[in-house]
């Protein structure tokens, strides 16, 4: 093989034959140039040693297997006098010859230019939002839910559905049944004045939707979810999600929220850990809704829709127990959408 500027590592130096001794090896003499087979160096070493004029193979290796290394030839320099003692400048000058390559390279390669961009709309108020929930103690529960009859329930609503306006989707499902859970535990659909050691029990629902703009994450909310019905709730969140990718979203249309739904699943992946939105007491995160193995009574294996909710609280105001129980009823809701109707107004 070939190395820079032609050394020749011969098989015979990797493997020497058994009729040679273990210790020096002998080299020949080559033409001008090029490095003799048996002598082990890099390109910077063989360049080192002709600064000085020396002929490598005069110089004994203290590397592995023989290898001429910089001090070698340093140390050679000053027994013949050649130089009077290994200043820090040759060592400088070694690591330099040893980069020569990877900056040769270096060099022709594009430049890349840092840039700044200043933060601003609901970008700077995201950086604001989550400095603030950083600072709160927040814990995290997880959850899956059959989501068999929900799918099957929206189809029928799709399959029926005369207004071409109007696409169905699981999230007003899942909004509308939030919200009669939060009916039953309304500390979560609260929040909390730090200063007082106060929790004001919100008396709308006013559920907010996380939405990834080109303007950057906004979180409008849907007023007074638990009187809206599923078909109006669809046509309000087609209404916010209109408003927000124009950047049109009034101050109304933001303020007020009382709890959150994080939709990453309409992006993609499966788990979330949300932070909060203060002065909220909890956010959900909702993954995608995919196909999974389970198990039935008879231990037979079905194909199952399931959902993983994950829900973040502040942890000064509700404890584990309390969401367990609240994700428990909204989980029986989802499972069974047919109970909405006896809390439907």
């Amino acid at each position: 093989m070939i190395v820079g500027d032609s050394q020749i590592v011969s098989p015979d130096s990797i493997f020497p034959s058994a009729d040679k001794s273990l210790g020096v090896e002998s080299a020949v003499p080559s033409s001008e140039g090029n490095v003799p087979s048996g002598t082990l160096s890099t390109p910077a070493v063989r360049h080192l040693a002709k600064q000085y004029g020396i002929n490598i193979n005069e110089i004994v290796g203290t590397g592995k297997d023989g290898r001429v290394l910089k001090e070698d030839v340093l140390n050679y320099a000053v027994n013949k006098g050649l130089c009077k003692e290994q200043s820090s400048s040759l060592e400088e000058n070694i690591g330099q010859v040893e980069l020569l390559e990877e900056r040769k390279s270096l060099s022709d390669m594009p430049l890349y230019e840092d840039k700044k961009i200043l933060l601003r709309g609901y970008q700077r108020a995201m950086v604001k939002s989550m400095s603030l929930a950083a600072k709160v103690p927040h814990f995290h529960y997880l959850e899956e839910i059959n989501c068999d009859s929900l799918v099957q329930l929206k189809t029928r609503f799709q399959n029926e559905n005369k207004d071409n306006t109007i696409k169905h989707t699981f999230l007003p499902f899942l909004i509308k049944s939030l919200s009669m859970a939060l009916s039953k535990y309304p500390m979560l659909n609260s929040s909390f004045i730090e200063e007082t050691n106060e929790v004001v029990l919100k008396g709308s629902h006013n559920i907010g939707i996380a939405m990834a703009t080109a303007h950057g994450l906004v979180v409008p909310n849907i007023k007074k979810v638990q009187s809206l019905s599923i078909l109006e709730i669809t046509k309000e969140l087609v209404r916010l999600h209109e408003m927000a990718s124009h950047n049109r979203l009034s101050t109304a249309d933001i303020e007020g929220g009382t709890i959150t739904l994080s939709n990453i699943g309409a992006i993609g992946g499966k788990f979330g850990s949300p932070l909060l939105n203060l002065p909220e007491v909890a956010i959900i995160a909702l993954g995608r809704i995919q196909k999974l193995p389970r198990f039935d009574d008879d231990e037979n294996v079905y194909p199952s829709s399931i959902i993983n909710v994950t829900v973040g609280a502040d942890h000064r105001v509700v404890d584990g127990a309390m969401v367990a129980r609240f994700c428990n009823e909204w989980k029986g809701l989802v499972e069974k959408p047919e109970l909405l109707l006896l809390h439907m107004r």
